[in-house]
């Protein structure tokens, strides 16, 4: 992690809520450190995230304050405080945070000091805050993803209780800037540009549990981006549901309304900052002035993530996707034409309500004309409160299964004859870290988020070096620096 927080000095604050947040961290401060003093060690904390890159970077955000506060980070979940941070958009998901909190049961019981928390998506199913009531009683505080900004307030409050805390709220339309945050990594970072969805895809629970998209000004998303290349961030990689209708939901004659091809720019204009991502696109907002921005500037990575889903109209049309499999198949060869040495990503979902054998097929057919250099693939998940729940003709899920590893089978070998095309070049990659199997390599990551591993010093970490692709293994390279 990177020992740096970001805006927690109270000079470079402007919003009066995040004052406020500073001033309860402060509070919080003078708590820790009694239990320190009963414990006769440092208290220690661990936060645990599910889920997308916005959780990651909420959960940045949670860490901050945990270490402004004064706990010492560890990554067991025997921790004094240990907060999981939930995703919801697959039942697996949820199965899994049960799991560790039950395992999380056991470690309470040995210390009475801990407080146990758990935030994010599933907390905003009321279904689930239910089931932790009843189930799960020593939990100590719960809270959604609408006020994540409030997580000092509701610290304090849990350090002085000995009841569970429960703070949901359905919506908000509030964006709170300012807030600490504990990077990952030095070197590169997430910067949210807006926040909720609103296309209501009848598969998805996310617009139910983030809201309606809400952008944050272009001047404070520029200011965080100066700020991360000030404390020595080389890559950003801008964030939300739905990046590319960032701005839709400003008003006509407002002086922020500027479109998401235009902050694209404005970010690569930001001195030190070298390389440009963003993470999600929704097919039916992608513009031309997006494409010829990421042609033209070459600080933007060549990687594009493209969720497709289905291939198959009917299915494009019951999943509410706005778009058809003609239309994204165009899209994404303008892309390739405009762009040619991009990566095209996508995710898929397996077993959508009357998905048959032959609308599979449609979507291995959008897979070989597009040739995505990579695809997640997901069997569908049956999430309660979404119009596809209830929806007749639900796949039975030995059918799923063979009709799921004819798909992946697919996007393998077509992923693995993308990578090999560019056996032999050499490509300037940012270097992440030591590999985790052998430690005489380090791994980088190309523009095109392909990854290569290759000998070096780890006092290379952070920075951008060239390096020769020299042996392809299926989804990364083993390379020579140059």
């Amino acid at each position: 992690m990177s020992i740096n927080i970001l805006n927690s000095n109270k000079n470079d604050v402007k919003d009066a809520e995040s004052l406020k947040q500073l001033e309860f961290i402060e509070q919080a401060k003078e708590k820790v450190a009694a239990l320190e003093k009963n414990l006769g060690r440092k208290p220690t904390a661990c936060v645990v995230t599910f889920g997308c890159q916005m959780n990651a970077r909420d959960s940045e955000k949670l860490l901050a304050i945990l270490k402004l506060a004064g706990y010492e980070e560890v990554e067991t979940e025997d921790a004094d405080f240990v907060i999981y941070n939930t995703c919801t958009v697959r039942d697996n998901a949820d199965q899994r945070v049960y799991g560790r909190l039950g395992q999380c049961s056991n470690f309470k019981k040995k210390n009475p000091h801990m407080k146990i928390a758990i935030c994010g998506c599933l907390m905003q199913e009321q279904s689930a805050v239910e089931k932790i009531q009843k189930s799960y009683r020593f939990v100590d505080l719960i809270f959604g993803t609408h006020n994540i900004y409030k997580f000092a307030e509701l610290l304090n409050t849990t350090l002085d209780s000995d009841r569970m805390i429960i703070d949901i709220w359905k919506e908000t339309d509030k964006i709170v800037e300012d807030l600490p945050v504990m990077r990952k990594y030095p070197f590169k970072s997430g910067v949210n540009i807006m926040f909720g969805c609103d296309n209501f895809c009848t598969y998805c629970i996310v617009p139910y549990v983030r809201g309606r998209e809400r952008s944050r000004s272009p001047k404070d998303i520029i200011r965080e981006c100066e700020k991360l290349a000030a404390d020595g961030v080389k890559e950003v990689m801008l964030l939300g549901q739905n990046v590319n209708s960032y701005g839709f939901d400003f008003e006509e004659g407002d002086s922020n309304k500027i479109t998401f091809a235009e902050l694209l720019k404005m970010v690569c204009e930001v001195e030190g900052i070298e390389r440009v991502r963003f993470m999600t696109p929704h097919p039916k907002d992608f513009s031309d002035d997006v494409i010829d921005v990421i042609a033209a500037n070459p600080k933007i990575a060549r990687h594009i993530h493209l969720p497709l889903q289905a291939g198959n109209n009917e299915i494009l049309r019951r999943m509410n996707r706005k778009y058809t499999k003609e239309q994204f198949i165009d899209l994404a060869m303008k892309i390739r034409e405009r762009i040619p040495d991009v990566a095209i990503t996508t995710d898929i979902i397996v077993g959508f309500p009357g998905e048959s054998a032959a609308d599979v097929d449609d979507t291995i057919d959008v897979i070989k004309q597009v040739k995505f250099d990579n695809a997640f693939t997901f069997i569908y998940s049956k999430r309660t409160g979404t119009p596809a729940a209830s929806m007749p003709d639900q796949v039975p899920e030995e059918e799923v299964k063979v009709n799921f590893d004819k798909l992946l089978k697919v996007v393998q070998d077509t992923a693995k004859e993308q990578a090999e095309k560019l056996q032999g070049r050499t490509e300037r990659v940012l270097v992440e870290g030591v590999n985790e199997h052998d430690a005489a390599l380090l791994t980088g990551r190309m523009s095109n988020n392909t990854l290569v591993h290759f000998p070096g010093d780890e006092a290379l970490i952070g920075s951008f070096v060239d390096v020769s692709l020299d042996e392809c293994h299926g989804f990364y390279y083993m390379g020579t620096m140059r």
